[in-house]
């Protein structure tokens, strides 16, 4: 079977109009210290707002189908299927369209981000069984990878972090280079632009979501920190030099955005990734995070100012951060 860029497909921006959001139901109660009911009303929250802009499905256990219908409302579907977890962004498949408007999935190899969870065997098909469900085709990547991995604009640049896809936890025995054509030859990119490090005590491996993002091509918002002492200083501002120094696929020098992190917060003395970046994108739509932080209000009036054209949403998400994600992680936009 060809690859996905030989047989003329590539992976649109977030921005590209969708025909659908993705998401999952919480399950699994370890994964969210401030227990399910909490976990599950912050996931509503979110498909609710999400689906103010466009259609929503949540995938649930069988047994769940009914709390979830209840719990979302009538402008969220339900479909059921098994999973055991609740992250899509990163078990899902990850949508790419040709130019006659075909829609196919490319399914990524899953190993819960790089072995952290034994027990996520289900989420390794969930890919596989949402494109037979949807009767599309699946193209399978030779590739352990997660959606919150990179980032693309649309015209042939991927935004990534060398700690994440270079990580042994994922794929030891492939080059940089290797791992580049695989990008190529599954999302039909060009151009890479690597990031080092992610988020301080990110247990995704430094997942770009959770510090970089296109928001139109030539554009990115990333975050930064004034706060010199915060071992997040020196990985940002190394990021940014970095981010000064690219080109995207058009020859571009890159137009960079600058948000502040909120105040820290850990947990169980982990700190969480309480993250600006980490958003949805829906028509017409913007599902930003909130985090009862001053910073708040900043990133509200960066996101009113950069996407003019669309109703900013916040919606918090500290229930969402407190499982080791966020509003992003927990959504796949499936292309129009």
């Amino acid at each position: 079977m060809p690859t996905p860029a030989a047989a003329g497909f590539r992976m649109p921006a977030e921005w590209s109009r969708h025909s659908r959001c993705w998401m999952a139901w919480p399950v699994r109660a370890e994964t969210f210290p401030n227990g399910l009911p909490a976990a599950r009303a912050a996931y509503a929250e979110v498909a609710k707002a999400i689906a103010r802009f466009e259609p929503v499905t949540m995938i649930c256990p069988e047994s769940e189908v009914a709390e979830v219908s209840l719990a979302c409302g009538k402008g969220v579907d339900v479909l059921p299927m098994v999973t055991s977890d609740s992250w899509i962004r990163d078990n899902g498949p990850s949508f790419v369209v040709n130019e006659a408007g075909d829609l196919a999935g490319v399914h990524w190899r899953f190993n819960a981000w790089g072995g952290n969870y034994p027990d996520h065997g289900p989420d390794t098909v969930v890919a596989a069984t949402l494109l037979e469900r949807l009767g599309l085709p699946r193209f399978e990547a030779p590739l352990i990878m997660e959606g919150g991995a990179f980032h693309v604009d649309g015209e042939g640049t991927l935004l990534t972090t060398e700690q994440c896809l270079l990580h042994p936890n994922r794929n030891p025995h492939l080059t940089k280079g290797e791992i580049e054509a695989h990008l190529r030859d599954h999302l039909g990119v060009s151009r890479f632009i690597w990031l080092g490090q992610g988020y301080e005590d990110d247990e995704t491996d430094g997942h770009v979501d959770e510090i970089a993002c296109f928001v139109r091509p030539g554009v990115v918002l990333t975050l930064t920190t004034d706060d010199t002492t915060d071992p997040n200083y020196r990985i940002f501002q190394d990021n940014l030099e970095r981010l000064r120094l690219a080109r995207d696929a058009a020859g571009r020098e890159l137009e960079i955005v600058t948000l502040r992190t909120p105040a820290r917060r850990e947990q169980n003395g982990v700190r969480l990734t309480l993250s600006y970046t980490n958003f949805y994108l829906a028509n017409g739509g913007v599902v930003m995070p909130s985090f009862e932080d001053p910073a708040d209000d900043e990133a509200l009036r960066t996101f009113r100012r950069l996407f003019p054209d669309r109703q900013v949403v916040p919606v918090p998400a500290l229930d969402i951060v407190r499982g080791g994600g966020g509003i992003h992680c927990i959504t796949q936009q499936q292309p129009a």
